[in-house]
């Protein structure tokens, strides 16, 4: 029985011939690479692939007011479409470890939104949160409102982001800055350096080169019994 990763955007994972722009997170080589140095258990990747013209729908409970395709979101119903349709078809399929402990969710920009939406609305099913990049100025920061009321979080939680996630001098600030508010609240919250790790990148952009280099340190807080080493990028 191995340990499961859900992870949205499905196509931008595994395959630069599906992957926007060609670039992918590595998961594959990433984790073979971890598991073969034993700085992580085997686990199983699922990848969630999203909807193409849908995807700002799909993932986002509100509207992002900077995007005239993200009207009527549809993030509630994700967040039922995963945990009731999803895992429950993997379980029966894959050797899949049960327990919240064994199972983490995450995505990048709307879909680290569409994970931390899931991880609100359905407390205890998912142990580990990966969230690279996340859209949080959405609704007027409307999920970090909703985080501030959250009884119960997962067990670990990773928060990468970039300094230049956004082409623009004027907005960088922006991500880095939210991505902040969430680490502090998460900190109220009672998640120390054993549960929570936050990386500000330098010069790191909004893209999958990105994120597939912060995998490894991602993957292994989340996954590996040794967690709770820092590396000097980290920040907490």
């Amino acid at each position: 029985m191995f340990p499961v990763l859900y992870l949205n955007d499905g196509q931008n994972l595994f395959e630069p011939g599906r992957a926007f722009g060609g670039l992918t997170w590595r998961v594959a080589e990433t984790i073979e690479r971890l598991v073969r140095r034993s700085r992580i258990p085997p686990l199983i990747v699922v990848g969630i692939d999203h909807g193409d013209a849908r995807r700002a729908r799909e993932y986002l409970p509100v509207e992002d007011e900077r995007n005239p395709h993200a009207r009527v979101p549809l993030g509630r119903q994700y967040a039922e479409f995963v945990t009731r349709d999803v895992i429950p078809f993997v379980s029966s399929r894959y050797p899949v470890a049960p327990g919240a402990l064994n199972t983490g969710f995450g995505g990048s920009s709307y879909g680290a939104v569409a994970a931390l939406s899931t991880v609100l609305a359905k407390p205890g099913v998912f142990g580990k949160l990966l969230l690279e990049s996340p859209s949080l100025y959405v609704g007027g920061g409307y999920i970090l409102k909703q985080a501030r009321s959250a009884a119960r979080w997962p067990e670990r939680v990773y928060l990468g982001v970039g300094t230049e996630e956004t082409g623009r001098a004027d907005r960088n600030r922006e991500p880095v800055a939210n991505v902040r508010k969430l680490q502090r609240l998460l900190q109220r919250a009672g998640l120390g350096p054993a549960r929570l790790k936050t990386v500000v990148e330098p010069g790191a952009s909004h893209s999958e080169d990105a994120w597939a280099r912060r995998l490894p340190s991602a993957l292994e807080f989340l996954f590996s019994r040794r967690s709770g080493r820092r590396s000097p990028r980290d920040t907490v």
